[in-house]
């Protein structure tokens, strides 16, 4: 292909507006999490994104109650389910993705790095018989990877930060950042889980910020602050100049005072080590034992200097 052709190619692709997906968030109040299902408007192909599989903490219950609703709502729809992908290893809910998979049979997807995850926990939790190498999941996406939900486009981007392996999924016009940007009024991740940084956030946070400024964002957690009503969706232009941290930070240097001033004051999420070794496991839940029950392993000690609540 000459010059003047590619040159021609690239600038009409560039002009042709992006693939505009339907969003449907479920919200899980216990958690504070968003669940997405994504479908393509031209095919009825979609995606759901970060599933939560109910965990109690109290009494040690879980349940499929979210993972039920996806599922139905798929089912309402009409829309045929060709992916389940997690955004990272969640500190504060259960996946349900293995649970997915397991009703489905529809491939489950999460970022590469996901592997330094385990490696790390893996010894948080001395569990030396777990298979550190990804292939609980059916693909790993690497940095830049495409793929497709039907006939959109979805590229991957690696944004580590808060976890080593946190990706955002930019499907057309939508990109799905979880835990990296919060709604502009609730700024941006925490950074102090083992394997975080601050710095890395911020590189982060900039490769986002710099698509296109109508690109939505949607978010993975919504704490409501002030006891507003949740929202999950805002556009990088709005972000770019209204988000509570990034808006009063002009360098890495300030975000990374703001954000590890404040990672000091927060106590660790409720369910972090209860969630992690499931997670870790594509959100499967330890094998049943003699008794026919199934037991979390729960390390003391393990997460010191945290704050205390």
């Amino acid at each position: 292909m000459d010059q003047t052709r590619a040159s021609l190619e690239t600038e009409t692709s560039a002009n042709v507006a992006p693939v505009r997906p339907d969003v449907t968030v479920f919200f899980d109040q216990r958690t504070f999490s968003a669940q997405y299902v994504v479908a393509d408007p031209a095919t009825g192909k979609c995606a759901i994104i970060d599933p939560v599989l109910d965990f109690d903490e109290k009494s040690g219950a879980t349940s499929t109650e979210n993972a039920d609703k996806l599922l139905a709502f798929v089912r309402e729809k009409e829309l045929t389910l060709e992916w389940i992908l997690d955004t990272h290893p969640h500190a504060d809910h259960f996946s349900a993705a293995g649970y997915l998979k397991d009703k489905t049979g529809v491939p489950i997807a999460i970022g590469e790095k996901v592997v330094e995850v385990q490696k790390l926990w893996k010894s948080i939790y001395n569990w030396p018989d777990f298979r550190a190498d990804g292939s609980q999941w059916d693909r790993l996406f690497t940095d830049g990877e495409t793929f497709t939900i039907g006939t959109m486009p979805a590229k991957v981007i690696f944004s580590p930060g808060h976890t080593l392996a946190s990706i955002t999924y930019v499907i057309g016009d939508a990109a799905f950042v979880h835990d990296t940007l919060f709604m502009p009024d609730s700024g941006t991740a925490r950074c102090d889980f083992p394997g975080g940084s601050a710095k890395r956030l911020w590189k982060s946070i900039q490769d986002i910020l710099s698509l296109p400024g109508e690109t939505r964002i949607f978010v993975g957690h919504d704490y409501q602050p002030g006891g507003r009503e949740p929202r999950f969706e805002s556009t990088v232009a709005e972000q770019r100049a209204a988000n509570s941290h990034i808006s009063k930070c002009e360098t890495e240097a300030e975000f990374v005072a703001v954000r590890e001033a404040r990672d000091k004051t927060l106590p660790m999420p409720k369910l972090i080590l209860h969630a992690l070794q499931v997670n870790m496991n594509a959100g499967r839940l330890p094998a049943p034992e003699a008794n026919g029950k199934r037991y979390l392993r729960f390390p003391l000690d393990a997460l010191e200097g945290a704050a205390w609540s």
